[in-house]
This record gives C-alpha cells, sequence and structure tokens, in this order.
C-alpha cells in the first residue's frame, strides 16, 4: 500500500513536469482515482472488506477527488487570468516590451529610491532613426517588423548581461531601457552592446532587407535632479543630441 501512494505522487509529479497546462485537470483526476482504487483494492485483501463497502468507498474517493480537483482547477483558473491581465496592463501587445504605463511606475519609484536612500539608477533612451521612411517605403506591417526585431535585439543583450535590466516601449518608434543600481560608467559596456547589436542588424520583410540604425541618449538620475521631468528632459535632451547631430550617435549627460 506503500508503494501506490509512492507510485501515486511520482505520478503526480510525472504530469506536473510533462504537461504544459498551469492545472491538467483531467490527468491529474484520472491518476487520482487509478491509485485511490487501487490503493482500496489492497486494503480491501488486507482487511477482509466486504465488496459493498468496497464500491461504496470508491464512489465516496471518486465524488471528493472530482469537487476536490475541480476547486483547485478554478482556483488556477483565475490566478492564471490575473496574470494575463497584468500582463495586458504592464506590457505593449506587439513587441512584449514593458509599455508605457509600467515605465512611469517604475520611474516614480526609482525616483523616489534616489532621493531617499543612496540607491544609483541609469536611463538609457534611444529611437530608431526614419523610421517614418521604412513605413512609408515597406509599409506599416513592416514597421511592427522592425519594432519587434529590435525589441528581441535589445532583450537578448539584457537577458545576458543582468535580468533586472528593464526594456520600455514608450512611444511609437521610442524606448527606454532603465538601469536599476547602475552608475552611468557601469552601463556604458551594456548600452555600446546593445548600439553596436541593433546598428550591425536588420529585417527582412518580404524578400526586402531593412537595415537600422539608433540614435541614443543616456543619463544617470543626480539627487539634484528636483523632479522626474528634470531628469527625463536631460535624458531627452541627450537623444535629441544624437539625432541632430547626424543619428547613429549615443550622448552621454
Amino acid at each position: 500500500m506503500g508503494a501506490v501512494l509512492l507510485a501515486f505522487f511520482y505520478t503526480l509529479n510525472y504530469i506536473k513536469t510533462h504537461t504544459e497546462k498551469v492545472f491538467p485537470y483531467l490527468y491529474y483526476l484520472g491518476s487520482s482515482i487509478f491509485f485511490g482504487v487501487l490503493y482500496w483494492f489492497f486494503a480491501k485483501l488486507k482487511f477482509s472488506i466486504s465488496d459493498q463497502v468496497f464500491w461504496k468507498e470508491i464512489f465516496d474517493l471518486t465524488i471528493l477527488e472530482i469537487f476536490t480537483f475541480g476547486y483547485i482547477a478554478t482556483l488556477f483558473a483565475d490566478v492564471e487570468s490575473r496574470t494575463a491581465l497584468f500582463r495586458d496592463a504592464t506590457h505593449d501587445k506587439l513587441t512584449s516590451a514593458y509599455n508605457y504605463d509600467a515605465f512611469d511606475i517604475d520611474l516614480r519609484e526609482l525616483f523616489r529610491k534616489v532621493k531617499t536612500t543612496d540607491m544609483k539608477f541609469t536611463m538609457l533612451m534611444f529611437d530608431i532613426d526614419h523610421f517614418k521612411h521604412i513605413n512609408d517605403t515597406y509599409g506599416h506591417l513592416a514597421g511592427d517588423a522592425v519594432l519587434k526585431n529590435v525589441v528581441k535585439i535589445v532583450q537578448t543583450v539584457i537577458d545576458n548581461n543582468d535580468p533586472k535590466i528593464k526594456l520600455y516601449r514608450t512611444g511609437g518608434e521610442e524606448f527606454n531601457v532603465i538601469f536599476p543600481n547602475y552608475k552611468l560608467d557601469d552601463t556604458k559596456p551594456i548600452v555600446e552592446e546593445i548600439f553596436s547589436a541593433i546598428n550591425h542588424s536588420d529585417t527582412k520583410f518580404d524578400n526586402n532587407k531593412i537595415n537600422l540604425t539608433v540614435s541614443m541618449g543616456v543619463s544617470q538620475m543626480s539627487k539634484d535632479d528636483i523632479s522626474i521631468n528634470d531628469f527625463y528632459s536631460r535624458v531627452d535632451e541627450a537623444l535629441y543630441h544624437s539625432k541632430r547631430n547626424g543619428r547613429q550617435e549615443i550622448t552621454v549627460e
């Protein structure tokens, strides 16, 4: 009987690790009933339980398992639904990068921490050069493909360096990257890697190869910044300095 219980728990663990569903209700229910019947069968042999009692226990077990796993499945579905809603509220639907709402929340929280603690953070702002020309020449679907490709490239660089860094799509072709607990100099190799990765890439769309370049502005927040707008404007000005000076450039303020 102990072996039945061990086999049951092993089966549950196998189902958990080998199914894609968050809560595979039918698999759990079927295995639970199967091992429950097996357990009561050995109990019947060991304790000479009558057929009437045996089948009554099997019936009660089945009803209990249906309601128990059904309730757990409902809880999992609710959690999954809430997770999906939260993701939709904080992520850009086209690129899956964090959206402006998430950016605004995180930026305000980091601003508060810098003003009240010893925390540092740096922000990169960049946009795709001549993006309107890409849309006008190849169409908006091509523009969408470019945006998704840029996010994929940048996110790969981030994942290879520090997953705590966050990428946000804050406008049409405008993006921000927040480096929490990074001084300005510490971001340099990552910023340059992002810059190089994008500028040496292209996006293939309908037999067309679209070459990409970006302009960037970078700055570290200071305790002397009176408001978020002071800091944001400095990063924004650094970006536009790059754009005014021929694009495909990094400006550090």
